[in-house]
């Protein structure tokens, strides 16, 4: 093979690095905005994450008068969250080696078990708040709500969400230190992560609730400004030799 064709490879790889960085990107900047889209429309017309504290009887109930709007934000939210698998399969072809695998795994792990817990809004809801307004069905109802808020939404979408988003943002953390992210912006991405992580123990520590929240808020800014940087990234950036 000739100089001309391996230089010619060597650029063409160059460049997939490059697009693979603004793919994932990208996907970073689209999640982070589709979350906190999503959580503020439902924190104004259903209350949410509050309302789950509330009775189940009166979650239904504030459910159905805004039915078609909450479950088209969960939809968004749940698109949001797997987000997470694309994301990471690419900041994973940018690592590369074990750290790479490690990345892009638990970014689909953690995409999947939070779209697990989120699509219950959309799915098995809405049977449940219809069965809710008969008087015979109503405790069975409301029973069977507990039950997937328990079982898909604390002990998947959210005890499991909160391990592996902080497990992969340290991940992201330590791959990207290497290349362009900055050291401030190191610090910010652990801090969030182990602020998220503080949700394991809500069910324990009620101020854990607050902690758990604030890292998200500090998350969803720390992926765009990551983002931006994946985006902007060069050759030289990326750690790639220039052709």
């Amino acid at each position: 093979m000739s100089t001309i064709d391996r230089s010619t490879i060597r650029a063409t790889d160059h460049t997939i690095d490059r697009v693979t960085a603004r793919r994932a990107g990208a996907a970073l900047a689209l999640a982070s905005g589709l979350a906190i889209a999503g959580f503020t429309v439902l924190g104004s017309v259903f209350e949410y994450p509050q309302i789950l504290e509330e009775p189940t009887a009166d979650i239904l109930a504030l459910f159905r008068e805004h039915q078609g709007t909450v479950m088209g934000w969960f939809l968004v939210l749940a698109v949001s969250a797997a987000l997470m698998a694309p994301a990471g399969i690419w900041l994973g072809q940018i690592a590369g080696g074990r750290l790479g695998r490690w990345i892009a795994g638990v970014g689909i792990a953690a995409a999947t078990v939070q779209v697990v817990g989120l699509q219950r809004w959309v799915t098995l809801v809405p049977g449940i708040s219809d069965d809710a307004l008969d008087p015979a069905l109503r405790a069975n109802a409301e029973e069977r709500f507990e039950l997937w808020h328990t079982v898909l939404g604390k002990a998947i979408g959210e005890t499991l969400g909160y391990v592996l988003t902080a497990t992969f943002t340290v991940l992201v953390v330590v791959a990207l230190s290497r290349t362009i992210l900055p050291r401030w912006l190191a610090i910010v991405g652990l801090v969030a992560s182990g602020l998220i992580a503080t949700g394991v123990v809500v069910p324990l520590v009620e101020a854990a609730s607050l902690t758990n929240f604030a890292g998200y808020v500090v998350w969803c800014a720390w992926l765009l400004a990551v983002a931006f940087l994946l985006v902007r990234a060069t050759r030289r950036h990326l750690g790639l030799p220039n052709h």
